[in-house]
C-alpha cells in the first residue's frame, strides 16, 4: 500500500489555536484592509524577492485572514519585505503591503514573537540608531556597526570600496539643522512600540 509521505507533516488545524479576528485587528490598527484581497497572485509575481521568503506576499495576506498569528508573526516574509511597492503598484485592489507588512513586524515585535530574521531586525536597529543620532543615515555607521555585530569585517569589502569611490560612503555623517524635531518621533508610541 502506498501512503503520502507529506500527510505525517500536515498537522490537523484546531480552531481554539486560530485568531479569527486578526485581520479586523491589523484593519483597526494600522488602517490596511486585507480583506480586499481576492488572491490573484499580482504581488507574489511582481515581488523581487519572492524567492528568498517562505511565503509569498499574498500567502501571507492569508494566513492573518485565517487566523494563524503565530504563523504570519513568525515568517520570514515579514522581515525580508523591503517596502520597495512592486507589489502595491500592481495589485488590482491597491493593498498597501508595504504599510501590512510593518503592521505585522511592529505586532511581532510588541508580542515578542521569534524573530525569523534576527540579522535583518539589527540592520532595521542600527539604521533607526544614526537617524535618531544624526537626523538621516550614515551608511558607514550602520555598516561598521553592523559588521562589528556579526564579527565579519571582510565579506563585503568590494562593495563599500565602490561605495566609497563612488562617494556613496562619506566618512562624516551629514546632520539635519532640526535634529530635536526627528528625536521626537523616537519617543515611544501609543501603541507601546518603541522603534528604535
Amino acid at each position: 500500500m502506498e501512503t503520502n509521505q507529506n500527510s505525517s507533516l500536515i498537522a490537523p488545524v484546531k480552531t481554539k489555536d486560530l485568531d479569527l479576528n486578526f485581520a479586523a485587528e491589523i484593519k483597526q490598527k494600522h488602517g490596511v484592509d486585507i480583506n480586499r484581497c481576492f488572491h490573484c497572485q499580482t504581488c507574489a509575481g511582481g515581488c523581487p524577492f519572492h524567492l528568498a521568503t517562505d511565503y509569498p506576499p499574498n500567502s501571507i495576506i492569508r494566513l492573518v485572514q485565517l487566523g494563524f498569528r503565530k504563523e504570519a508573526l513568525e515568517s520570514s516574509t515579514i522581515w525580508l519585505c523591503v517596502g520597495c511597492h512592486t507589489c502595491s503598484i500592481q495589485c488590482p485592489m491597491a493593498i498597501d503591503m508595504s504599510a501590512f507588512m510593518d503592521a505585522l513586524r511592529q505586532t511581532a515585535i510588541k508580542e515578542g514573537a521569534c524573530v525569523a530574521e534576527p540579522d535583518i531586525l539589527n540592520f532595521h536597529r542600527d539604521v533607526l540608531h544614526t537617524i535618531k543620532r544624526h537626523g538621516r543615515t550614515h551608511k558607514l555607521e550602520i555598516m561598521l556597526r553592523y559588521k562589528a555585530r556579526k564579527w565579519d569585517w571582510f565579506s563585503d569589502i568590494l562593495v563599500g570600496t565602490k561605495m566609497f569611490a563612488k562617494r556613496k560612503l562619506h566618512l562624516k555623517p551629514s546632520k539635519v539643522k532640526a535634529i530635536e524635531q526627528i528625536q521626537k518621533t523616537f519617543q515611544p508610541q501609543p501603541d507601546g512600540v518603541v522603534y528604535e
